[in-house]
This record gives C-alpha cells, sequence and structure tokens, in this order.
C-alpha cells in the first residue's frame, strides 16, 4: 500500500524546506537527525488528525511542568531536566503534524512562536526557582525576546530566507537548561550554584547569538535592497 501523501519523510523534509526559505535541512547532520526524529514522533498525531494547535498547548502545559518540577528541589532538578527536553519533542510536533497534513496556517505560525517564546520564559522560572540570581533571569530573557523580536522584523523587512541558525536557538536554550537542572540535580548540595551557572550560559550565549543575528541581518538586508521608503518607521 502506498504511503498516504504528507507522511514519509522525504515529503516532510521536502515541505519544511519550502515553510522555511528553501532553507534545506539535509545540508545539516545534526538538522537532519532532529526532523527524523520529530518526523516519526508525529507520525501517528498525523495519521490520527490530531489538532496542530492542540500539540501546541500541550506543549505549554509541558513546560510548566517543569517549573513545577524544579521547584521541588533536591533531585526532583532531575525531573524537571527530563520535562524541558520532552517539552522540546511536543513543540517540534504540532509544525510537523501541520506539514503533514497540509494544515498550516497562518494563526499556527503565531500561535506557535509565542507559545514557543512562553516556554521559554519558563524554562528561566525553572532555574530560578532551583537557585538563579534574579537578575540574570530577566536580562538572559530580554537577551532572547529581543533575538526573537529582531528575526521577526527582519523577516517584515524582506529577509525572507532563514538568516543564520546562531548558536543560541531554542534547541540550544532546551540543552542549556536541561543540562544544569540535571547538574542540580545530580549535585543537591551545590544546585542553586548549577542554576546560577545555568543563567550565566544564557547570558553569554544570548549575547553572542544576538549579535551573530544582527550581523547577518544586517549584511542579508543590505544586499537585497533597502525597502525602508515602503516601511512605517516606529517609534
Amino acid at each position: 500500500m502506498a504511503s498516504r501523501p504528507g507522511l514519509t519523510r522525504d515529503d516532510y523534509f521536502r515541505r519544511w524546506s519550502a515553510l522555511h526559505g528553501g532553507y534545506d535541512p539535509r545540508s545539516s547532520r545534526w538538522a537532519t537527525g532532529w526532523l527524523a526524529i520529530v518526523h516519526a514522533a508525529a507520525r501517528p498525531f498525523a495519521v490520527l488528525r490530531v489538532p496542530p494547535d492542540v500539540i501546541t498547548l500541550l506543549g505549554l502545559i509541558v513546560a510548566g511542568a517543569a517549573v513545577w518540577a524544579a521547584s521541588g528541589g533536591a533531585r526532583w532538578c532531575l525531573l524537571a531536566a527530563a520535562v524541558v527536553v520532552a517539552s522540546a519533542l511536543v513543540d517540534g510536533l504540532d509544525g510537523a503534524v501541520a506539514v503533514m497534513t497540509d494544515r498550516t496556517t497562518r494563526w499556527g505560525f503565531v500561535l506557535d512562536s509565542v507559545v514557543d517564546r512562553v516556554s521559554d520564559s519558563l524554562f528561566l522560572v525553572a532555574l530560578w526557582v532551583v537557585g538563579a540570581p534574579a537578575w540574570a533571569c530577566v536580562a538572559a530573557g530580554a537577551l532572547m525576546m529581543l533575538q526573537e523580536y529582531a528575526r521577526a522584523r527582519a523577516g517584515g523587512a524582506g529577509m525572507s530566507e532563514v538568516g543564520v541558525v546562531t548558536v543560541w536557538e531554542r534547541p540550544t536554550r532546551v540543552v542549556v537548561t536541561a543540562m544544569f537542572l540535571l547538574g542540580a540535580g545530580l549535585y543537591v548540595g551545590a544546585s542553586g550554584q548549577w542554576a546560577t551557572w545555568g543563567s550565566w550560559a544564557w547570558l553569554g550565549l544570548g549575547v553572542v547569538g544576538l549579535a551573530q543575528l544582527l550581523v547577518v541581518v544586517r549584511r542579508r538586508l543590505s544586499t537585497e535592497g533597502s525597502p525602508s521608503e515602503a516601511l512605517p518607521h516606529e517609534g
């Protein structure tokens, strides 16, 4: 029996590429591996025709569960680390199901982006409840929001392709958060220190990631022409 349209891995890669400015995920071994895992996990949801928006909201609930687990402290941080990773997998499923079932919508794109940012913020809350300083978590969150805002504005200014994969994309945020929560759970006596190191990692990588993105955006928009006359200038 032939495979249903949109459910094969090659079909998924092609559709994913079309929705991301023609970027070929097979050009990166990491991207290929991750999307292959997401495709395999999303296929049952696609067959059952689960609405992508439902999966998006489920990802937010899972991210919130990471904060609940982290608030228990001590060995509970091990569970929090696992839940953070699980939330990343669920986060990838909504887009995959939408692509595989031809149900991609502009509303779904906006909802997914908003939920991603809330989930990222919840990761910082998880580090804070374990012992990271509030100022570091707030600053790290601001840098993360600035990076994503700059990317969104660049798209509005005419940059249609994926500008650059920086060192500080969402998968890296997931890995860093999970890694330091894992350390906090393994070394209970120094759990607060591990959480603090995690917030510092967010800060350092956030600065580098934002700088990387801005350099590429400036170069790309300069070479593609300036649409400034047609764009509203906001204060």
